[in-house]
């Protein structure tokens, strides 16, 4: 990602493709995106959201979210491929 732009078109491809999703947020700076979810989202689902745009997940940490919730926060690190 390389500008506030970026985030919001990888904000929207996780919020097309990702049931379950109650937020993401992306950060051009951090070069990551943080998402929240009622479920496990599995590491295939993700990937699959960002298909064909270019932009590659280099790694997802998982944190399980507070105790009196059922969301699940997810941070990824990504790399968008240069054509």
């Amino acid at each position: 990602m390389h500008c506030s732009e970026c985030e919001a078109h990888v904000n929207d491809l996780f919020r097309k493709n990702l049931k379950h999703l109650i937020q993401v947020k992306s950060s051009h700076l951090k070069k990551q995106s943080i998402l929240s979810s009622d479920i496990v989202l599995k590491e295939e689902d993700i990937k699959k959201a960002l298909e064909g745009s270019g932009y590659r997940i280099l790694g997802i940490e998982y944190h399980n979210g507070k105790k009196d919730t059922l969301s699940y926060r997810i941070a990824l690190r990504f790399h968008h491929e240069e054509n």
